[in-house]
């Protein structure tokens, strides 16, 4: 068995800082605002250059691309991708309640502008389903348009079309500029708030919305999309009460579609690693059906709903109206922390897998640019997708080069290709939308996991997908965040205080009750606290501390008077050890040789190395235990401050009840003093053997 021993001196905090320094000197003031401002813009080519680099990041992994490594790989993921986004952006721009081709204009400028700006190297942007629901609802609340209405003539109907992307593009132009300013006051960390069970349990519940309001869509009802809370239950209610006009034909070509669909997803999931691209059942699909209801005039014969006209070419950029701002910018916010949050995540989880970092912040710059720029052209708002995302990844891609691809495919569709969807059934874009949230669904395999792992996130999960489910997407996100920021602080105040004791013949402390062989040592009580102490649980803590001790008002009382006369009599020299001590010699009881048997509290020693901040209500309360120890007759001793406690203990004037010889290093260095002051023995020996 290795052996370690270690030879030192007893050491305080103020002695160590004095013989080693520290990293930062805890009287030293910060820098000013204009010192940080003037190191922040300092002028240089190279300055600027990496400046370039960071905020447009094509710059720097471009001049440093794999030509013959890397472009075969993108090519096709770019292609797949491109093929995979044709249909779905025409379905989602149904569940954002607007007409197919912005799902394709949607499909294309935010795929570019990403290229440019992102630094996830594996992340496809585009249209994605929770985010077009989430904007589909508010665009629904607001422009409320009845399917069953026959009064409104053709040029009103388009006005309300025109209306709602325009509310569509309004929304996503706040989001971006939401974005620029989160990223102007550098709050990428806000993504941190949405944890990974609340974004799992969110995208899962919301993928039971979508499937919900896709119902009509696929059994051919002409039903108002409902809103509010209780979204799901309203809607289905509304579908049996409007089962009787039902179009059987939609029901078929919905049928046949999921027939087909479902299995090229389980084949594609199944041989991921030995197909070199996905087999691409959503275009075929679109192919086939827009053929058939073509040829056969299903949309005449059997009034089956279908895409309509999609113009070719561009729309011309202008600016959406921004009037209707006010009424949208709460729901904005939502879905601007939604579309952030799994953005993040996504590029988080590849650029781990790959072995690279991304910058959050200019992840909000990126995504920000590419929903304000992509506005002025009729789109909504977009994101990373999952479902792309993970069939760029598995394509082969290697960089954003895959984007530029991708976008040349959309780009074709646009130009040349668009007009011959015309007679695309809307069912099979409902089908579509439904097949693509496989992934989604399988989320709840994570579940039995998750709850081996972390119970606490467990309901986390839980109560955010109740949430969702039962309410509405905003509402029920803002419960997840609410009740996962409550789990935090309920177990900041259930941490335990543990009372700590000494391996046998070693400086490790550990807790007594959940290790039989460390022992407490005779008259020392060392405690020690795992969370920080805040306004929040400091009566927690002292409770604990005045429980564990017998610190109680009684017993102050009662040594008052014993304290009082000692401190006429004679006082107690509180000096600093130069010499260390040796660890006491255990019997095999286990139990330290002493010459008494008091077991009286003589010394309280307060680890404070799990203590990671500390607020000023926490601080008065040391203080308040400096006093009450005093009174008791108990010498305070605390160890393994960090920087930040001692200096918020030292501001709020803890140094007026506290000797600077009372603050040491580590636990061991408070203890051997503890024991040697107890023992009031002249040791002549100067090491600490460990």
């Amino acid at each position: 068995m290795s052996t370690l021993a270690v030879y030192r001196s007893i050491y305080t905090e103020e002695q160590f800082q004095k013989i080693y320094g520290s990293a930062k000197d805890l009287e030293r003031p910060a820098p000013s605002l204009r010192d940080r401002l003037t190191r922040s813009w300092k002028c240089s080519s190279h300055a600027f250059h990496t400046l370039l680099k960071n905020r447009i990041p094509i710059v720097g992994w471009l001049p440093r691309y794999k030509l013959k490594k890397w472009i075969l790989g993108d090519l096709i993921a770019g292609l797949t991708v491109g093929i995979v986004h044709i249909p779905q952006g025409m379905a989602f721009a149904l569940l954002t309640s607007v007409a197919p081709v912005y799902g394709l204009y949607t499909s294309f400028f935010p795929v570019l502008l990403y290229m440019l700006l992102g630094t996830g190297l594996h992340v496809s942007t585009g249209t994605f389903a929770v985010l077009s629901l989430m904007t589909g609802s508010v665009i629904d609340e607001h422009l409320f348009l009845n399917p069953l209405d026959r009064n409104l003539t053709s040029e009103e109907q388009s006005e309300i079309y025109s209306q709602r992307i325009g509310m569509a593009a309004a929304i996503a132009f706040l989001m971006g500029l939401i974005m620029v300013i989160m990223f102007v006051l550098q709050l990428g960390f806000l993504a941190t708030y949405l944890s990974e069970p609340i974004v799992k349990a969110f995208t899962n519940a919301a993928a039971f919305h979508v499937t919900i309001s896709q119902i009509q869509n696929m059994m051919g009802l002409p039903l108002p999309r409902q809103t509010g809370s209780f979204t799901i239950f309203k809607t289905l209610a509304s579908v049996f009460r409007g089962l009787h006009l039902m179009n059987v034909a939609e029901l078929v070509i919905s049928l046949l579609c999921l027939m087909v669909l479902i299995p090229i997803k389980e084949l594609n999931a199944r041989f991921r690693t030995k197909l070199r691209t996905p087999i691409p059942g959503e275009i075929i699909m679109v192919l086939v059906a827009t053929g058939i209801t073509f040829a056969s005039s299903l949309d005449i014969r059997y009034n089956v709903q279908i895409v309509g006209s999609i113009p070719a070419g561009f729309p011309t950029p202008k600016l959406p109206p921004l009037n209707v701002i006010p009424d949208v910018i709460g729901d904005t916010i939502a879905i601007t922390f939604v579309g952030y949050a799994v953005s993040v995540s996504l590029a988080m989880i590849y650029a781990e897998k790959h072995r690279y970092t991304i910058d959050p912040n200019q992840e909000l710059l990126a995504h920000g640019i590419s929903n304000m720029a992509s506005s002025l052209f009729n789109c909504f708002p977009s994101s990373a997708t999952l479902a792309t995302t993970n069939i760029l990844e598995s394509a082969g891609g290697h960089t954003q080069l895959s984007g530029f691809f991708t976008s040349c495919v959309v780009l074709v569709v646009l130009l040349w290709v668009g007009p011959l969807f015309n007679h695309l059934p809307k069912a099979v874009l409902a089908c579509i939308n439904v097949v693509s949230l496989r992934q989604m669904f399988l989320q709840f395999q994570d579940l039995p996991e998750l709850w081996k792992i972390s119970k606490t996130d467990f309901s986390v999960w839980v109560v955010t997908w109740l949430a969702v489910v039962i309410l509405n997407v905003e509402v029920g996100l803002a419960v997840g965040v609410v009740f996962s920021m409550m789990t935090v602080v309920c177990r900041t105040q259930r941490a335990q205080c543990s009372v700590l004791g000494r391996a046998v013949n070693t400086e490790i402390y550990r807790p007594v009750e959940q290790n039989d062989k460390c022992f407490e040592i005779p008259g020392l009580k060392i405690l020690s606290y795992n969370s920080p102490i805040y306004y929040g649980n400091r009566n927690i803590f002292k409770e604990a501390v005045s429980k564990i001790v017998g610190l109680t008002q009684e017993k102050i009382r009662k040594r008052e008077k014993a304290l009082r006369a000692l401190e006429e009599g004679q006082k107690m020299s509180i000096t600093v050890v130069d010499t260390g001590i040796a660890n006491p010699v255990y019997n095999p009881e286990g139990c330290s040789i002493k010459p008494e048997t008091d077991t009286e509290i003589m010394s309280l020693i307060i680890d404070c190395s799990g203590i990671i901040f500390i607020d000023i209500a926490g601080a008065r309360l040391f203080i308040q235990m400096c006093i009450e120890c005093q009174k008791a007759g108990m010498h305070l001793l605390l160890s393994g401050c960090n920087e930040k406690v001692l200096r918020t203990l030292v501001s709020s004037g803890i140094m007026d009840h506290l000797s600077e010889q009372q603050v040491f290093v580590t636990v061991h260095d408070a203890a051997c003093y503890a024991e040697q002051n107890m023992e009031n023995i002249a040791m002549k020996s100067s090491m600490v053997w460990v």
